[in-house]
């Protein structure tokens, strides 16, 4: 009895402090004084602000974009870094690959980053190419160290992938190709979905990665936002953190509520396949 006690009182105690600093950001975004720690009543005058700071939401925009587009590519190749390192048994170097891939994991954001400039001095000393740094420069980075979630991410889903649905789409005629689009793929969307959107807060997250590879006029918004912060806390910070909160929110449940639906889906074609071959 005591242990369950202690257990319970342990499990609210995380969950207040994970949650409590972003209810506390929330509420004081409706501050209506510009002082962050003095309350001086309820008002929504911030978030118009926010609204209508250009500087900030060009940021914002382009932190979107560099965010959706990093996703896809990191997802894309994950699902293929995932493949071979799965599937191809007779690929002798799948161990170095998956290393090699996963190797982000373990670095410092500092390292990466560093590296990365390096890279782009190098190819711009090479061959022209980059033409300074930019979005161009903030996406190929983003989406190098958002690739190694997401192989993980798809890996392990693939890896529990019964395979013998595949050998029996392909022995009632199947092609490879055909057999992954309709047998692989709607089994592994889940993965796939989680891997994306994992991609998409990592990068929208990042702020180290991102001001060695960044230049003038590609300022993503977390950049912008340890810039204000630096000078003093605004309350426009506040209210976009909110703003951003919510959003987020709403992806992560849409996410759970569209994944948990295909499982149950999965799972009762599985049943369903099982009792035929039964």
């Amino acid at each position: 009895m005591k242990s369950l006690t202690f257990t319970r009182c342990m499990f609210w105690f995380g969950i207040l402090f994970l949650y409590l600093p972003m209810v506390i950001l929330i509420i004081y975004s409706f501050n209506a004084g510009r002082n962050v720690q003095v309350w001086a009543g309820f008002s929504t005058h911030w978030y118009g602000e926010v609204l209508r700071d250009r500087q900030l939401m060009a940021a914002l925009g382009r932190s979107l974009r560099v965010a959706f587009f990093s996703a896809t590519a990191a997802m894309l190749l994950g699902l293929l870094a995932s493949i071979a390192i799965i599937r191809m048994k007779r690929f002798r170097g799948r161990g170095l690959l998956s290393g090699m891939v996963t190797a982000p994991l373990v670095m410092p954001d500092v390292i990466i980053g560093v590296s990365l400039l390096m890279l782009f001095v190098s190819l711009q000393q090479a061959i022209g190419w980059p033409q300074g740094r930019g979005l161009n420069t903030v996406f190929i980075a983003h989406t190098t160290f958002c690739v190694a979630y997401s192989t993980v991410v798809i890996s392990s889903r693939l890896r529990e992938l019964d395979e013998s649905l595949e050998e029996a789409a392909q022995d009632l005629g199947a092609t490879p190709v055909s057999t992954f689009f309709q047998v692989t793929l709607p089994i592994i969307w889940p993965a796939l979905l989680s891997a994306w959107l994992l991609s998409f807060t990592l990068s929208l997250d990042d702020v180290v990665i991102a001001s060695f590879v960044t230049g003038p006029g590609a300022t993503t918004l977390p950049i912008e936002v340890f810039s204000s912060v630096r000078l003093g806390v605004s309350p426009k910070i506040n209210a976009l953190a909110t703003m951003i909160i919510l959003v987020i929110s709403l992806i992560a449940f849409t996410s759970w509520y569209v994944t948990r639906r295909i499982d149950i889906r999965n799972r009762r074609q599985q049943l369903a396949y099982q009792r035929e071959m039964e």
